[in-house]
Parts: C-alpha cells; structure tokens; sequence
C-alpha cells in the first residue's frame, strides 16, 4: 500500500522535531527537486519528505549499472511505488570509466560523478530546480569522496543541511510508516573488491551470484569480498555461530564455489564496515 503523503508528519522526539522542521523547511525552499534515490533508507526517506511537501514538484532518479545487484534494483522499486513518487529510470556507466575501473581510494567520485551527470539531463526535463542526494551528518566524519563530486556540481544535501544523522533518519522513517526503515545499509559491488585491483563487470557479476546464496540463506547483513580466487564472507557477528553451522556453512561454501571462487573463507569476527579498505564503505 502506498502511503499517503498528506499525512501528518511523525509525531518524534523534542530536538529531532526541529530538525524535521528544518528539513521540510528546505525542501519547501526548494520548490521543485530531482532527488538520487538507489532504495536505501536514506534517499528513500529523502524522497518521501520531499515527495510529502512538493508533490509533483518531487521525483526520484535510479542509475542502473552492473555495480547495482538485481536484488536491490528489485527493492527500489517496491519501495518507490510505497512512497508513491514518480520514479525515473536512467543507466550509469561509471564501469566505462578507466579511473573508475582502477579502483583507487577515490573511486566513488568518480561513481557520483556518473550519477550526477545522467541526473541532471532529468532534472532538465522536468523541470527540476535542484538535484539533491542522501549524504547526512554522519558523512562529515568519514572519508567520502563522492561528497566532493556533489559540491563541485551543486548537488544539494538536505538531509545534512538539516542536520539529520543516521539514527534520526531511521526514526524518521519508522514513525513515517517506510517499510525500509532498519534496513542494513548496503554499498555499492564494486566496495567488495580491494583498491588497486581492477572493477570489472566479470567480478561484479561473480559478487552479486555470491551474495544471492547468502541472501537465500536468511542472512540480512553480509558481504562477499573479492580477493581474487578466494572469497571472504563476512556476516553481522551475532549470525556468525549460525553460518559456521550446518548445513549453512557447506550451503554457502557451495554456493560461493558455484559463484565462480576457488576457496571460501568465513571471517569469524564478522562483518564491520570499512574492514577492507580501511575506512567506513560508501553506503
């Protein structure tokens, strides 16, 4: 069921209130917006607030690329048509990119960089006064080079010039009614893979087969990293007793080996974010 976006705004904490206020405030400001929605809970609750004070004058953008699983894409999806907001459908082709494909540590300027350019013809044509994305106050704390590439286009952050953290927007979208409200943040494929080590569609695809089987087996939090031949698995840690147990543990061995990897490896402290590189994933 959609939800209905002339519903009073949630009835939230004092302090968290204002900052609410705030952010309606400015999307009020902003009269018409084009927001970058990939379904997670961040730029979905941005697209429902805006969707809730502009109406027509909010839309939502979804780049598809091989960096994006199917899955995910799938979830946009429904959860778009339970904002009820008009959803537009681009291609991405940051894969393309020779800087992209390098995979250094800025590797993600050169992803939003991708998004923000095949956003803005959209915006063009509807009208749109303003791009906008998902970065919120947690952001400023963690390395994000993405960040960059949106201040250098003009690329709003309501959510952060509101002054919502994670936590807010999570209890924003609860009280809201979004079905998405707890979901495990998710970052991009190309996060699994180790910087310097080429992004290739081959080893996105081999990812994404692998992330199926734990998705299939009840896991909610996971990541499969790429380290060549070899496959990490890393799950939030209070599953982790459950996936060295049987059967899960040779059902996704199985799994991983049918992915296209030669040796599979569970990481017994389970997942963190940034444990590859070092620093907290681009979610």
């Amino acid at each position: 069921m959609a939800i209905d976006p002339t519903l009073p705004g949630p009835v939230v904490r004092r302090g968290l209130a204002d900052r609410a206020e705030r952010l309606e405030a400015i999307l009020a400001e902003m009269a018409t917006v084009l927001v970058a929605y990939s379904g997670g809970v961040d730029s979905a609750y941005l697209l429902l607030a805006a969707h809730r004070v502009l109406g027509s004058g909010a839309a939502g953008v979804l780049a598809i690329s091989p960096s994006l699983p199917a899955a995910e894409h799938e979830g946009a999806l429904a959860v778009a048509g339970e904002i009820g907001a008009r959803l537009e459908i681009v291609e991405a082709f940051e894969h393309m990119n020779p800087a992209y494909v390098a995979n250094n540590p800025n590797r993600c300027y050169f992803c939003k960089t991708e998004l923000f350019e095949v956003a803005g013809p959209v915006a063009e044509r509807l009208g749109m006064a303003y791009v906008a994305y998902g970065a919120n106050r947690d952001d400023l704390g963690d390395f994000r080079p993405g960040m960059r590439a949106a201040r250098e286009r003009g690329i709003r952050a309501p959510l952060l010039e509101a002054d919502l953290d994670k936590a807010d927007i999570r209890s924003l979208a609860r009280d809201a009614g979004l079905s998405i409200w707890d979901k495990p943040a998710f970052a991009c494929l190309a996060s699994r893979i180790p910087h310097g080590t080429p992004v290739t569609t081959e080893r996105l695809a081999r990812v994404e087969k692998a992330e199926v089987v734990l998705r299939d087996a009840g896991f909610r939090q996971f990541r499969v990293r790429d380290l060549g031949r070899r496959a990490r698995v890393e799950v939030d840690p209070v599953d982790v007793p459950r996936l060295l147990s049987e059967p899960w543990r040779a059902q996704v061995t199985a799994g991983l080996l049918a992915a296209g990897f030669d040796d599979v490896e569970i990481d017994r402290e389970g997942y963190r974010p940034g444990k590859l590189h070092g620093t907290r994933e681009i979610e």
